[in-house]
């Protein structure tokens, strides 16, 4: 099964990606599962330097404890990604496909095998030949090229409906810096760490901790804000690199000077988060929950998840139906500290329940509009504490099933 002729109608205007200096990309059609391009290759400068987050899931893909191996050498030249199989659950051949597609890299660019990073995605427990992979990379190498962000978006695509892709600048040092940077994600699709596959670039120049302790922030604020279904995938990666093609240095303090940079980070991720909650897997609305009053922000993160999760809460939303009781429910099996007798909920800035009870104002038909729309804005207030989050999620509609049902057909 490829990409759905079906494009979620939460998919934002298509996106193009201007160069970004030091990377180059490729994609290829292996034939593996898909009738279109379904391998990527990412190139970057010798002397990159790369950050990633990884899935805290035990049964992890061989090319997650891969890249988990080799992010502390710090170093990067390629990222080789395949979509149709997971290589996951597939013991000793997987990781022997692994390190052979990452020595075969290598050989082509002169580098050491660390320095090449892998990602699969696609079914879970089949074995994965490497062989039509190692083929391709030569033509790969050969054809890589800085105008091909938007291949490189589609190739790796499962069951996704459109390339995900995002793009900021920022100053760093008197230097005007960019990153860019691609994902794929539709199902399967809850935060523990990292979320789906994406890949970012930039130009920058930045020493590995530094990038690690960025990209780990970014990825907390947005990508482990994100679900689609409350399945955490087996193969979750994010990668970030940094080719130093800017010029810019770092010396001595950095934390204000790194204050652009890392907000110029933060969007990317957040909008690359955001387009796959808006493409999940049948989805029909977008939603985006706000939990305000919490114990800490971590205790916000994890009620507003809670509500974004429930199955029926997002029923309710993919029926148009105000229900607002189902999410007086989530709050309270999210297991975190909440006040029931000061709890206030607001559906599209609508107040419907506050100090524990209906709100006495309220009036369902004027909430029909909002109900109706592709943007569901819900805000809960639990009244025990300053902690704050927002999260994204998507409605549950039967396509949900019949993406699913058949996946593998």
């Amino acid at each position: 099964m490829g990409a759905r002729a079906h494009i979620s109608p939460l998919a934002p205007a298509p996106a193009e990606l201007p160069p970004l200096a030091g990377v180059k990309l490729a994609v290829a059609h292996t034939g593996m599962r898909y009738a279109r391009p379904d391998l990527m290759l990412a190139l970057v400068e010798p002397g990159s330097t790369i950050a990633g987050v990884l899935t805290r899931s035990k049964t992890r893909s061989a090319p997650v404890d891969w890249c988990r191996a080799n992010l502390s050498h710090g170093a990067a030249r390629a990222i080789v990604v395949n979509a149709g199989n997971a290589n996951a659950f597939t013991g000793k051949a997987g990781e022997r496909a692994v390190k052979a597609t990452a020595a075969a890299a290598a050989r082509l660019l002169g580098c050491a095998p660390e320095d090449v990073y892998v990602a699969s995605t696609g079914v879970i427990g089949e074995a994965l030949d490497a062989r039509p992979i190692i083929a391709a990379l030569p033509g790969l190498v050969a054809r890589a090229r800085d105008d091909a962000w938007s291949d490189a978006a589609r190739a790796i695509m499962t069951t996704d409906t459109f390339p995900k892709l995002a793009t900021a600048t920022a100053r760093l040092d008197g230097r005007r810096v960019r990153i860019s940077g691609f994902a794929k994600g539709s199902g399967m699709i809850a935060p523990d760490m990292a979320t789906m596959l994406a890949f970012l670039f930039t130009d920058a120049a930045l020493p590995q901790a530094i990038l690690q302790t960025l990209l780990a922030r970014a990825a907390n604020s947005s990508f482990n804000c994100i679900t689609v279904d409350g399945d955490t995938s087996t193969s979750d990666t994010v990668l970030c690199i940094a080719t130093g093609a800017a010029g810019n240095r770092l010396d001595g303090a950095t934390g204000r000077r790194l204050a652009g940079f890392a907000k110029a980070l933060g969007t990317v991720t957040r909008e690359l988060a955001q387009q796959v909650a808006r493409d999940g897997e049948g989805a029909e609305k977008f939603i985006e929950i706000t939990v305000t009053g919490a114990e800490d922000d971590g205790a916000a993160r994890r009620i507003g998840l809670a509500i974004a999760n429930s199955p029926l809460v997002k029923t309710a939303i993919a029926g148009e139906d105000a229900n607002w009781g189902r999410i007086v429910m989530a709050v309270g099996k999210s297991g975190e500290a909440a006040e029931r007798d000061r709890l206030s909920i607001r559906i599209g800035g609508i107040s419907v329940a506050r100090r524990g009870a209906v709100d006495p104002d309220y009036r369902e038909d004027a909430l029909k509009a909002h109900m109706q729309g592709r943007e569901i804005a819900i805000s809960v207030a639990v009244g025990v504490g300053r902690g704050r989050a927002t999260v994204w999620s998507c409605d549950l509609t039967h396509r949900y099933i019949d993406i699913n049902g058949s996946y593998r057909s």
